[in-house]
Order: C-alpha cells, then sequence, then structure tokens
C-alpha cells in the first residue's frame, strides 16, 4: 500500500486503511474501490490522504506501533473523558471509572510498543481535523512513550508519562471554542487565554484524579523550554522535569504534522527538522536525541522524489538512519519503469537525497506558472487588439488626408 494526497486520487484505486471518526466509527472501509462519491465525502470530512494499494505499492505492508483496534479505543476514551470533564458535578464513581479507563488504555500502549519489534514510529495519521485534539492527545502519549522507551525508562515511568501524554491538554475544555478552534493567528488576548491550559489541566486534574506527582507535573509544564522561552513559569533546563520535556518534544511534533485550525500540516521530515534545529535552544538535547531514534522522517508508504530524478515508495525505515530508507523506484526523469529497490544507506547511493514528499510536494510553481501564462496571453491579445485599432486609425488618418491634400 501506499500513501497518497486526495487532489491524486483516481476513480477505481482500492482504499486500504478504514477512515475512523473519533467515536470509532467507520466513515469509509478498508477494501472499497473509491469512487467519486467516496472522494468526496473525503473532502467534507477534511481527509486530505488516504491509504491506497495498486500495482506499484503491492506487499507493502505499514506496521503501526500500535494497533488500529486500540488507537480507535483509545482515542474513543480521550473523548469521553473530555465530555466527561464538561460535567460540573461528577460522582466519585464516575472520576473512578474515568480514570480507570484511563489508565487501563495506557497500560495496552506501553504493553503493545513494548511488544513490537518495530519501534521507529511512522507518524502519519488519517486525522479527522473536527476531532484533532483527540487524535493530538492519543499521539503525544504514544510518542512519549517511545522517546521514553529510547531513553532506558522503567515501565512504571513508561505508564506515568503515558497518563500525562493522554490528559496533558485537558485543561482546553475550559478555554472557550472560537479562541480553540480559530483559523489563523491568535492576537495577544487569546494567546493569552491558550496559556492558561496547562495550568487548568493541572489544577483540574489534581483535584480529582489520584495520578503521580511526575504526570502532575509533566502536564504542568509540557509548554516550558530548555532555554526558558517557554511558559507558564518559564522554567530552563533540568528545572522542568523530565516528563515535561519528553512531552514538550511529542507535543510540538504531533502540532506541526497535523492540519489543525490554526496550521497547515508539515511533512514529517520539515518538522522533525524543526525539533533538530531546537536542539539544546526550546529542547532537551537528550530527548532530541531519543526523539530522533524513533521518528521516520519518511513514514513507510510515501512516495518521495529523489536528487537523481527518480520517483519512488519507501518500504523500510531503519534506526539512527532514518533519513535513509529502503525504496522503492517505480519512475525515472517522469518516465514509469519496472519497480527496483535501493537502499540508500549504500555507498552507491551516499550522493542521492530525498527532496521532497509527494502528500506535500508544493503544487504552487505550476499554479502561478498557469496564471502568469493567463496573463501574457491576455495581455497578448490586448496589444494585438490595440495594434490593429491603431493601424485602422492610422490608415484612415492617412486616406482622410489624401482627399483633404486632392
Amino acid at each position: 500500500m501506499r500513501f497518497v494526497p486526495l487532489q491524486s486520487l483516481k476513480e477505481g484505486v482500492v482504499l486500504k486503511k478504514s477512515i475512523y471518526d473519533a467515536n470509532g466509527n467507520i466513515l469509509l472501509e478498508d477494501g472499497v474501490e473509491l469512487n467519486s462519491f467516496c472522494i468526496r465525502k473525503l473532502k467534507k470530512i477534511k481527509i486530505k490522504s488516504v491509504y491506497i494499494e495498486d500495482e506499484i505499492s503491492k506487499g507493502i505492508e505499514i506496521k503501526s506501533i500500535i494497533s488500529d483496534e486500540l488507537r480507535l479505543e483509545a482515542i474513543k476514551n480521550v473523548k469521553e473523558i473530555f465530555k466527561f470533564v464538561e460535567k460540573k458535578h461528577p460522582s466519585q464513581e464516575e472520576v473512578n471509572d474515568s480514570q480507570s479507563k484511563i489508565k487501563k488504555i495506557t497500560e495496552n500502549i506501553i504493553d503493545e510498543i513494548l511488544n513490537n519489534n518495530e519501534v521507529m514510529v511512522n507518524m502519519i495519521d488519517l486525522k479527522v481535523c473536527d476531532d484533532f485534539t483527540f487524535f493530538h492527545s492519543l499521539n503525544v502519549a504514544v510518542l512519549s512513550i517511545a522517546i521514553g522507551y529510547a531513553m532506558n525508562l522503567r515501565k512504571e515511568e513508561l505508564r506515568e508519562l503515558g497518563l500525562a501524554g493522554m490528559l496533558h491538554d485537558i485543561g482546553k475544555v475550559f478555554i472557550p471554542e472560537e479562541v480553540l478552534n480559530k483559523k489563523g493567528r491568535l492576537n495577544d488576548s487569546e494567546f493569552e487565554q491558550i496559556k492558561k491550559h496547562s495550568n487548568m489541566s493541572f489544577d483540574y486534574l489534581k483535584k480529582r484524579y489520584k495520578l503521580s506527582a511526575k504526570t502532575y507535573r509533566g502536564i504542568l509544564m509540557h509548554h516550558e523550554r530548555w532555554d526558558g522561552s517557554g511558559y507558564s513559569k518559564g522554567l530552563s533546563g533540568i528545572d522542568i522535569t523530565l516528563y515535561g520535556r519528553i512531552l514538550s518534544v511529542a507535543d510540538v511534533y504531533d502540532a506541526l504534522i497535523s492540519d489543525s485550525p490554526y496550521r497547515k500540516v508539515w511533512p514529517p521530515s520539515k518538522a522533525l527538522e524543526y525539533i533538530m534545529a531546537g536542539n539544546g535552544t526550546m529542547f532537551d538535547p537528550k530527548v532530541v536525541e531519543a526523539f530522533i531514534m524513533v521518528v521516520a522522517p519518511y513514514p513507510v508508504g510515501t512516495v518521495v522524489f529523489l536528487s537523481n530524478y527518480k520517483k519512488g515508495i519507501v518500504l523500510e525505515n531503519f534506526e539512527q538512519k532514518g533519513s535513509r530508507p529502503l525504496i522503492r523506484i517505480f519512475k525515472e526523469n517522469e518516465k514509469r519503469v519496472e519497480p527496483y529497490e535501493i537502499d540508500l544507506r549504500d555507498e552507491k547511493f551516499l550522493s542521492v537525497e530525498i527532496v521532497n514528499i509527494e502528500i506535500w510536494r508544493s503544487q504552487p510553481k505550476s499554479r502561478k506558472r498557469n496564471i502568469y501564462l493567463i496573463i501574457s496571453l491576455i495581455l497578448v491579445v490586448i496589444g494585438s487588439t490595440f495594434l490593429y485599432i491603431s493601424f485602422i486609425l492610422l490608415t484612415l488618418f492617412f486616406i482622410f488626408n489624401l482627399k483633404i491634400n486632392h
């Protein structure tokens, strides 16, 4: 299977991963042949890309770090907790039930990650934009656990860290929706409201839930930065707890690769570069080092463009060499060829680089080119018309002068 942008979808291709909403309802099922109605439906729910299978992607398996079943169950639980928080006076029984569910889900996520031979995180998710917060909470938890695992944290620590990831944005329930879902840049007043959500999460959970002190502090500090430029207290360095430092990287990375109301999606490779650029300034160098070990900049199934004018599908990523994957080439100089594989770790391909990913390949230049062409044609027509009219007028003027002279 491979990952393709919606604008490149053709009728008749087969969907290879089901599309779900945050309630676990199937919006489009794996194996369905996509027609114009299905494609319109995907556009309506703001899905930008999907997994399909065709001749060039046969046999490519994409292993998720956690199963789809667990992912759906986790997202459903996160959504229930957010709705539960909106209740002003929940009973103690409801609180206990809510806490029990989220702890169980976190435990299951840790077990799957620890039992998974493939620790590399291929972070491309089929998010429904309206349910961004729920998907984001789960992704931050999964990514934080993967980073913690790479940092050799004990299982109990992974459990505390995972819970912090799941619940880190719970305070957003108390932020006005018009601020939370505003499209475009926030003004100073709105940003000050957003900045309160870390404290709100901490305060609410401290009153209602029985969590470890490390989990509470991780949630409180997930927007602090290594150099002291974050919020809410402007802490720096090791004054920020380890969980807070890990959560900050996971939170920023998933926000960048997600299409949210206030930011367009970035490719994983660009988001990873952003994290690396913040190494030692915004982010703890040790956390960044672990992050690079577990996150794939070019997820399996994505179509990539190479510097030698070849095009292929990523087949496999390698720990600590994420930028040098195994690729199935199917085009050379835009011409289809018999598929073959190249390993960018091989010395023969050291000069070859990945220059773009299909789902984020920029189209503006071609659109601009078309606009410029249309404008040029219009100007040519206007110019030609002007010259023609000028010629007619000059001819008439010349004839008129001849008659006067005679």
